[in-house]
Order: C-alpha cells, then structure tokens, then sequence
C-alpha cells in the first residue's frame, strides 16, 4: 500500500522528502484512517478500545 499510495504517484527530490512522506503515511494509516470493519474507528483507537 506504502509504495503504491506514496512512493509511485510522487516525485522526491532527496532522501529526507521521502523519509517524512513516508513518516506522514505510516502515522495516518495507524492513527487517522477510519475502518469499517472496526466500527468506524481507527486501528490505534480499535487496539485501545480491546485493550
């Protein structure tokens, strides 16, 4: 998902662009994006929720 949603549709010039995009990408999909299947929650919120 990581390579197809940020790594092939951008262009980056130097190492620390692609570091943080990268960085940026890791902390929406664990920490922003909502699951269905998770009751409209996201993965961090579901895990704490279980916890």
């Amino acid at each position: 998902m990581l390579k197809c949603e940020k790594y092939y549709l951008h262009k980056y010039n130097t190492y620390e662009d692609i570091s943080y995009a990268i960085d940026e990408y890791i902390n929406f999909y664990n920490n922003k994006r909502l699951q269905k299947r998770l009751k409209g929650l996201s993965p961090m919120e579901f895990r704490a929720l279980v916890a």
